[in-house]
């Protein structure tokens, strides 16, 4: 019987600890400061517990906030210019997640798409983070802790520039529906599908996988995000776990978009073929000359 009774005992505390555990949950603000319409969506990673909700819509200006369990894992990311067909399909132009529904429901988002990613509660009790251009780029992204105790790297990141109307020709995406034509910027991998690009094969390592002028790119004009596979030094930040939010920012401040004259776009089509010229640092305020070249990962793994 005290057998009996002392099983019972710890089932019940097992089931409690369980319990609590579930229901502990992180908070995200998701923010809209773009003048246009943007529809977030959300995958969980395998084997991380799903969200109350995988994609919504913010009106300009609008906020929401939403919990993530403890220990989730996964992605974040802007949809724009998203409608839906007479048969009732819900489909946007980028960052369109497949579902056919303003739930993306477990799927992920088509590049180019910026991305924020997460896990929390990891390693030594840190939340890893970091904004991700490694799958292309579509609109302007702030990730911001809130409330982070001591310890880590723990810092805003994010790419908080308009990039579409400096994306160079080759990686460039336009769109009828859109007023200036241009409406994201492809990564080289998903341009041009090379081993070198996409760091596989055999340079599938950090060694062998170099920045090319494609992703410096995106390195001068966002140095905190992750511009190919192996960027990690510069990329990945931690916080503290525990409680913790972040605060996520579509178009986080007046932007205006980075131009680039039509001589500057053509010379990422000449280092392409072998050419290597200086890379371009860009800013607000334009793009010029520089040897700054920064190492440290493109289809790099969520959590």
């Amino acid at each position: 019987m005290a057998g009996r009774a002392l099983a019972a005992l710890v089932s019940v505390y097992v089931v409690l600890f369980v319990s609590v555990r579930d229901v502990a949950s992180k908070s995200f603000a998701i923010t809209n400061n773009c003048e246009y319409t943007v529809w977030p969506g959300i995958l969980s990673s395998a084997g991380s517990a799903g969200t109350d909700s995988t994609g919504f819509v913010l009106a300009p200006g609008e906020s929401r906030t939403m919990s993530v369990p403890t220990g989730w894992s996964g992605r974040l990311w802007g949809r724009t210019l998203c409608s839906t067909d007479d048969a009732g399909k819900f489909t946007c132009v980028t960052g369109d997640c497949g579902s056919g529904r303003q739930d993306c429901d477990g799927g992920g988002a088509a590049p180019p798409a910026t991305l924020a990613e997460f896990t929390m509660d990891g390693s030594g009790g840190m939340d890893f983070y970091d904004v991700s251009l490694v799958d292309g780029y579509n609109l302007p992204m702030l990730v911001a802790p809130q409330g982070a105790a001591a310890g880590g790297n723990c810092a805003p990141t994010g790419c908080m520039v308009d990039l579409n109307g400096a994306c160079p020709a080759d990686l460039r995406v336009a769109s009828a529906s859109a007023g200036s034509g241009d409406v994201a910027c492809k990564s080289a991998c998903e341009a041009f599908g090379s081993a070198q690009y996409c760091c596989s094969g055999e340079y599938g390592n950090p060694n062998t996988c170099r920045p090319s002028a494609y992703s410096q790119f995106f390195k001068n004009a966002c140095p905190r995000a992750y511009s190919y596979a192996y960027d990690d030094a510069t990329s990945t930040f931690t916080c503290a776990g525990g409680d913790t939010a972040y605060a996520i920012t579509f178009c986080p401040s007046t932007t205006r978009r980075i131009m680039v004259s039509s001589r500057e776009k053509t010379t990422f089509s000449s280092r392409a073929k072998g050419k290597r010229k200086a890379p371009f640092r860009c800013s607000v305020h334009g793009c010029g000359a520089t040897l700054d070249w920064r190492r440290a990962r493109t289809d790099k793994p969520v959590g």
